[in-house]
């Protein structure tokens, strides 16, 4: 962001971090409160005491915040200058001066005009949700991927919000030559930086992308299938992929502790071998910029054989998490054909007699498996299902391989499915017996 003004750059979500990238005004600015407005006219399938305690977790995954607390405003309506209504902004703003808060955190949409006139009239930093989860992801990335990917959602919501800097936007710089006339204004100036910025992060992207397919085109080689954990974050994804690996990824009670996919080749107790992918967690309200700048991560959910969907079973709101997960996998692309089991996590922490409620229910649904990540309890069963979840139905093929695509013909040997073959004027005539899957795979190397 150096290209941008001196002011302009102060004024913007993003500020330098512990890692060189821009972060937030955070380390100046520690104490926080959150907003979650409940705007009558919205039509929520949560509670919105449920809403805020989420807005709070997230404060919480910044290391930076000291959230002092929360509130949730009802609102019959959005104010479109303020967001708020004027009694509820005087309000607040005797209570933030008298909690010395220098940062407040909305959980929903706020307009760049409501941001500036909500900052100017409170004398504090705001950000919105999308800003808030923009900040988290800034902070957990780590692989070259992860923090291109974060740098050009955040320039996408920055493009947005240069509004914010109020006074010096409005002016003109000179025309070039004897007759330029009255120039770029500076606003227009900062987008074409930002535009600048956009482009060659995304030229950087492109190559760190083709290397991941690279990656990826050599475990389709592999006669391995792959297994993906998807789920609502803090679901308990990576303590059931550390429980199941024996590896060490970060597991916290801390939303997004995960960010950047992680995967692992594992013997089942049957001894299958698999690869267990665990991937970022989803949430409601994704940031639109963050569902673009992070589909090319999300597609290892889409090259996956069988798909977990870890649920915290113990929320109050499991399914409408569930839900917003089973949304968020229809926007990427993911459709019946892959197979997708229940994984119902965290058992430990349900009372005793929901607990036997939910073995009950589970026993009568197909594809569900309750377990508890923390202590193992139900893992060795979902162990042996996937395991038989691989255990399909084979059939037999005739295929006709020309010498040109040696990579297939390399492919078939590899996954052991080759009953015999026979030399051809133009190549090989090949009778396989195969499953369902592994035809999928052929289909797709070429």
């Amino acid at each position: 962001m150096s290209d941008l003004p001196e002011d302009e750059e102060d004024d913007l979500p993003l500020l330098k971090g512990r890692d060189g990238r821009d972060r937030s005004t955070h380390a100046r600015a520690t104490r926080a409160f959150v907003l979650h407005p409940d705007i009558r006219a919205d039509k929520s399938r949560r509670l919105p005491e449920h809403g805020l305690a989420e807005a709070i977790s997230l404060a919480h995954a910044l290391p930076e915040l000291d959230v002092i607390g929360g509130e949730v405003v009802r609102l019959p309506r959005v104010h479109p200058g303020m967001l708020f209504g004027s009694g509820k902004v005087a309000d607040l703003k005797a209570r933030f001066a008298a909690d010395d808060i220098a940062l407040v955190l909305v959980d929903g949409p706020v307009t760049p005009v409501q941001q500036r006139n909500l900052e100017k009239e409170w004398g504090v930093k705001l950000l919105d949700r999308t800003g808030l989860i923009l900040e988290i992801f800034a902070d957990r990335a780590r692989t070259r991927e992860g923090v291109l990917q974060v740098e050009l959602a955040a320039l996408s919501y920055q493009r947005t919000r240069l509004v914010r800097a109020w006074t010096h936007l409005e002016r003109q710089r000179g025309g070039f030559g004897f007759v330029g006339g009255p120039g770029e204004t500076q606003i227009e100036a900062d987008r074409r930086a930002i535009d600048d910025q956009v482009i060659r992060l995304k030229r950087q992207l492109d190559k760190v992308v083709k290397t991941r397919e690279l990656h990826r085109a050599a475990r389709r080689k592999v006669p391995f299938p792959i297994v993906a954990l998807v789920g609502y974050t803090n679901a308990g994804k990576s303590t059931l992929f550390n429980r199941a690996t024996g590896a060490d990824v970060l597991a916290k009670d801390m939303l997004f502790a995960t960010l950047d996919p992680t995967m692992r080749g594992i013997t089942l107790p049957s001894g299958r071998k698999i690869i267990l992918s665990d991937t970022v967690g989803f949430i409601s309200d994704l940031p639109t910029q963050l569902v673009a700048a992070f589909r090319a991560t999300l597609e290892e959910v889409l090259e996956a054989d069988l798909i977990l969907h870890v649920r915290d079973i113990a929320h109050p709101e499991t399914g409408e998490q569930a839900a917003d997960v089973a949304d968020i996998l229809q926007s990427l692309g993911v459709g019946p054909a892959t197979p997708m089991y229940e994984v119902w996590n965290k058992l430990d922490l349900t009372a005793p007699a929901e607990r036997e409620a939910l073995l009950a229910q589970a026993e009568t649904r197909d594809r569900v498996f309750p377990v508890s990540a923390l202590t193992g309890e139900g893992v060795p069963r979902l162990l042996d299902a996937i395991s038989a979840a691989f255990d399909e139905e084979k059939t037999e093929r005739s295929l006709a391989v020309p010498f040109t695509d040696g990579r297939r013909r390399a492919w078939l040997h590899a996954e052991g499915v080759v009953l015999s073959e026979t030399p051809t004027d133009t190549g090989f005539a090949v009778t396989v017996r195969w499953t369902a899957r592994q035809e999928k795979r052929y289909r797709d190397l070429g």
